[in-house]
């Protein structure tokens, strides 16, 4: 079965081929781009072919949940995701793209996969020659970078799965960030999500309960937008614009470098060259007077702020694309630590939640930081997780057991890596393997991408001050509170509306007001001798 499905997959893409090179305006860099998908194929039938024999070969025999069983499995992912691992670097573009994507759904995908992936994606992507890198100016500018700059660094700062960014002069003096695509991946997109597309349909045909064929269409969407540099701009634009409006108390400590558009194409991206410590720099950040935990703060506000009230989300926040800065022209200290200001890089990937499905959002959150088990049910029903996997679906969003989601204590969703609870999670995708594929398929796709989110967040927050903060959940309770009060306003503006919706706004500051007073006597109590 599996030599006729690689045989036909190269006679398929071999046609296919022949027609894209007969009909491009640019045949010798079609026909370059056409010799790699034969290989690309080939990998790619060759991996998923080992890897379904792999599972099947391994757990024959053994009874599901026993010792053994758990063992085996755990010895096959971790197999597999080295062989898919491998399978991403040797074909690059794309399926790093989708690596990295994986490494973000922590939880959601089984942790071996997560790990493998993590511990390599984001520090092992490909790195254009300087030849390549001018070739992409010659096409898009019709001059070489020496032409537009007065100084450029031919080493880059840094290199990511689509593109890498180099250090440069404007003939004013400006100091400017330039990002450049790799060359012809363009081109290799389509062809790079068909054939994914082919390797995890054909996972799906041999193991029914593999089921991430949502991870394919969320790539194939969002790949085009990653791969238009101008769109990129206009996010970063747009974010700020929204801040701007819809969160002024906050708009100052949110900042994106600003673009240099007579300098920018699609495939190239001049920017304003930040000096600033990355999010997850804890030495870094305090060498130049900033807290922490100020930091965890901003973060955990600035990104609620987009979900649960602006609707437009920066859905890629790992700790590359958020840099930390003092607030500029800012003398004012708390306590003797600086203001911070978050730099938001890379807004290639953003996704817009339609009005319902935010206040739903925003409502279930509300009601996950209140433990009301009621709300958590009605509204994970309206995000589509239905009545049967509702609280699964509270599990996957605060990576706690149901029993601590809906627990009443303050602190109930905190999650310290250190407790037991946080080795009980790491098997969560492992145990309940085909639920969460269940749920990942009824779930809409804007709401997997804010799974992403979350995770990544999660990640940062952990390097930041050690786990998840309970001051984190404090601010989306509050932000997510505030964007379900202000659809009410918006709903019905009778006076009787008005006085109830005040009265519910009264309730919840002095609700916040005693978390606050709990909050203070926790930490003065950790200050105390054991």
């Amino acid at each position: 079965m599996w030599r006729r499905a690689v045989t036909a997959a190269l006679s398929l893409g071999a046609g296919a081929g022949a027609v894209a090179v007969a009909s491009s305006e640019d045949p010798a860099a079609t026909l370059k781009v056409c010799t790699h998908v034969p290989p690309r194929l080939l990998r790619d039938s060759v991996t998923a072919a080992t890897i379904a024999a792999d599972y099947q070969w391994s757990l024959w025999g053994l009874e599901p949940g026993t010792p053994a069983w758990q063992s085996a499995k755990h010895d096959a992912h971790l197999r597999s995701a080295n062989r898919l691992q491998e399978l991403c670097f040797r074909n690059g573009g794309i399926y790093i793209k989708l690596g990295q994507h994986i490494a973000q759904l922590e939880y959601v995908v089984p942790e071996e996969y997560v790990q493998t992936m993590r511990e390599s994606m984001l520090k092992r992507c490909p790195v254009s020659s300087y030849e390549e890198v001018r070739g992409v100016f010659a096409k898009d500018l019709g001059e070489s970078p020496e032409t537009f700059f007065a100084e450029f660094d031919p080493v880059p700062l840094a290199s990511a799965s689509l593109a890498q960014v180099h250090a440069a002069r404007t003939h004013d003096g400006q100091k400017v960030a330039v990002k450049v695509q790799h060359d012809h991946l363009t081109d290799t997109s389509v062809v790079d999500i068909a054939t994914v597309d082919l390797l995890v349909n054909a996972l799906h045909y041999i193991f029914p309960t593999f089921d991430y064929r949502w991870l394919v269409d969320e790539v194939r969407e969002s790949a085009p937008k990653e791969l238009d540099f101008l769109n990129e701009a206009k996010n970063s634009e747009k974010c700020l614009d929204n801040f701007r409006r819809l969160s002024p108390h906050i708009a100052g400590s949110i900042y994106a470098p600003k673009v240099y558009w007579n300098l920018s194409t699609s495939r190239i991206l001049t920017m304003e060259f930040m000096d600033a410590k990355e999010v997850t720099d804890v030495h870094g950040i305090k060498a130049i007077g900033i807290h922490p935990v100020d930091v965890s703060n901003l973060v955990s506000k600035a990104f609620a702020e987009m979900i649960f009230k602006h609707g437009f989300v920066h859905c890629d926040p790992h700790a590359a694309n958020m840099m930390i800065r003092p607030m500029p022209q800012d003398s004012g200290k708390f306590f003797g630590w600086k203001r911070p200001q978050l730099v938001l890089l890379d807004h290639g990937l953003y996704k817009e939640l339609d009005y319902t499905t935010r206040i739903s959002y925003a409502s279930l959150w509300k009601a996950l930081v209140f433990a009301d088990a009621k709300a958590i049910k009605e509204n994970s029903v309206k995000l589509g997780a239905g009545e049967d996997l509702h609280a699964l679906f509270a599990g996957v969003l605060t990576m706690r057991p149901w029993q601590r989601v809906i627990d009443p204590s303050l602190d109930h969703l905190v999650l310290d890596r250190k407790t037991t609870d946080y080795s009980e999670l790491q098997n969560y995708a492992s145990l309940y393997f085909s639920e969460i594929s269940e749920l990942l398929r009824r779930l809409p796709r804007v709401i997997l991408l804010m799974l992403k989110t979350n995770d990544c967040l999660r990640a940062v927050n952990h390097a930041l001050v050690g786990g998840t903060s309970l001051e984190s959940f404090m601010i989306i309770g509050r932000v997510s509170s505030e964007a379900v009060l202000d659809a009410k306003r918006m709903s019905n503006r009778s006076f009787l509306n008005r006085l109830m919706i005040w009265l519910e706004e009264v309730m919840l500051e002095a609700r916040f007001f005693g978390f606050k007073l709990m909050l203070c006597f926790m930490q003065f109590r950790k200050l105390l001798p054991s």
